[in-house]
């Protein structure tokens, strides 16, 4: 029943990811995705796999992600 949920989770935050027009916003939903992926190869008994799945793409590329989102310069409305 939980890997259900986190599965649903998954295809939602990413569905979000990609529609969202908000960068941040987008970027967040990203790593959420992410994080919950990782939980779900937990869930799974991967623990290898949760490992780097939580390190290198949950941590390194979204903080690499959120610093270019972050100096950007936007235009204002």
């Amino acid at each position: 029943m939980i890997e259900i949920l986190l599965v649903v989770a998954a295809i939602v935050l990413a569905i979000l990811a990609v529609e969202l027009r908000n960068l941040m916003h987008a970027v967040v939903c990203l790593c959420c995705m992410c994080i919950v992926v990782g939980i779900l190869f937990g869930v799974l008994n991967a623990m290898y796999v949760m490992v780097f799945q939580l390190l290198i793409y949950a941590g390194a590329t979204m903080v690499l992600f959120l610093s270019v989102v972050m100096l950007t310069e936007r235009k204002e409305k």
